[in-house]
């Protein structure tokens, strides 16, 4: 009976949290009740329980989560700024005459709105509220305008600079080093977030050119599902200037951030600081700053940066509680008796990540699953570079299936009554075939995540 402790202990958190209960204290609470009932019975050494202080202490101080308030602060002050809304307006100016091209212009400011945001959530809501009804008054199929919309905003999972490849980076990197000392090897080369963000470029802009030629296609072959926009001014001076300064500013910051990361110039936290000090001269500059939208934007960042850091303590408790009981030599154990060896227990965790991404987000299952599947598939010889790659893009997969993925709820928060659920449960089918033939492809050739860091950092 003791050796299904850890398996009881994963089974009732992800029933607690079903039932609505917030994921930090429900993964704390949950872990220190069976630590007791451990303590109590004589399964568990409550010695383990002894790391914390250091486990907090080393959150509280590690300097790449710094990154994770400041690319959070950027993000909310280009959505807060309507500086998205400026981006769509002109990109579809530019593209609108063509049969699709106001579908690409959403494909692409998506990219770039991810790219800021790193949050499924801000980016789906932002581009639902601007491009949906934009799509639907101009003619578009509301399958194929809510699938653009929800797929689109996925790609906040891999398109970088990141937050949920800065924290999956984090976490990796304490998996391989933790991986190497199982093997005996002590050394301190390890895996940063820059490598997990120059991996994801291959990767992510493979996935939006997919996009883009998917709504060409479309285009091309059922013209009436994506019409042109003709009432375009005509191209003259002042739109050239117009369009020039709603594209450019934002597509040099997105570039300066990631381009001083790629170059080694500055580390991923630096580059974050950056890009919160230019997104509020960016707010600044188009007239949009006042010192209540900055308020309004330091209250979201808090309230995210808050979420994510409780989330870390309650998942740092979750692993000594799950490690005391034997949890890691169980999962161990387990893949190293699965015939097949590495294919078949990736493809058990690609699995349970999948499922599970229906009732957690990224965050939660970066931080609970990640370091007890990690250290023991690292160890088997996986490259930690195309896991994370491998990960973020099954996790993205995963939030836009239904009925359960994520960016459906968000869409559906914003959608209008006219537009039924099953339309746009429809409209995502294609793009989640799209995502599992990337996954494919990567599985196939996992050069395409590892190739890019090689030549940079290798």
């Amino acid at each position: 009976m003791a050796e299904l402790l850890p398996l009881l202990l994963f089974a009732l958190v992800c029933l607690v949290l079903m039932l609505g209960f917030p994921v930090a204290f429900t993964l704390g609470g949950v872990s220190l009740l069976f630590a007791m009932l451990g303590w109590l019975t004589g399964t568990f050494d409550p010695a383990f329980l002894h790391a914390m202080p250091n486990r907090l202490y080393g959150i509280m101080t590690n300097q790449i989560l710094i990154a994770v308030p400041l690319f959070v602060f950027m993000g909310v002050m280009l959505e807060k700024s309507r500086i998205a809304g400026r981006l769509l307006q002109n990109m579809g100016l530019l593209f609108g005459p063509l049969r699709g091209g106001l579908g690409l212009s959403v494909i692409l400011v998506g990219m770039l709105m991810a790219a800021s945001t790193g949050i499924i959530g801000a980016t789906v809501v932002t581009m639902g509220l601007i491009s949906l009804p934009t799509m639907l008054r101009n003619g578009y199929s509301p399958a194929l305008a809510s699938g653009t919309i929800c797929a689109t905003g996925t790609l906040g999972q891999i398109i970088p600079p990141s937050t949920a490849l800065i924290i999956l980076g984090d976490v990796l990197s304490s998996a391989y080093q933790q991986a190497q000392l199982q093997q005996g090897i002590f050394s301190p080369d390890s895996i940063s977030v820059a490598d997990l963000f120059v991996g994801a470029l291959i990767p992510g802009l493979l996935l939006v050119a997919a996009y883009l030629l998917y709504v060409a296609a479309i285009a091309l072959w059922q013209p009436q599902a994506a019409p042109a926009v003709a009432d375009r001014p005509p191209v003259d001076r002042a739109f050239v200037l117009e369009l020039l300064r709603g594209l450019l500013p934002p597509l040099v910051l997105i570039i300066a951030v990631l381009g001083s990361i790629l170059a080694g110039i500055a580390t991923p936290t630096e580059a974050a600081g950056i890009g919160a000090a230019g997104a509020l001269l960016l707010a600044v500059l188009y007239g949009e700053f006042s010192i209540k939208r900055l308020r309004e934007v330091l209250d979201a960042t808090l309230q995210v940066t808050s979420m994510v850091f409780m989330i870390f303590i309650g998942a740092a408790l979750f692993s000594l509680v799950f490690r005391g009981f034997g949890g890691e030599e169980m999962i161990h154990n387990f893949f190293n008796s699965l015939p097949g060896g590495v294919f078949t227990a990736m493809l058990i965790v690609m699995l349970v990540m999948f499922l599970l991404g229906f009732i957690l987000d990224f965050i939660e299952i970066t931080l609970v699953v990640v370091p007890i599947v990690a250290p023991v598939l690292l160890a088997m010889g996986v490259d930690p570079v195309w896991l994370g790659i491998m990960i973020a893009i099954n996790l993205q997969t995963s939030f836009l299936t239904p009925p359960f993925g994520f960016a459906l709820f968000y869409l559906r928060g914003v959608a209008p009554a006219s537009l039924p659920t099953p339309v746009i449960y429809r409209g995502v089918l294609p793009f989640i075939v799209i995502q599992v033939l990337m996954l494919v492809l990567l599985a196939l050739y996992p050069g395409l995540a590892t190739w890019l860091p090689g030549q940079l950092y290798g």
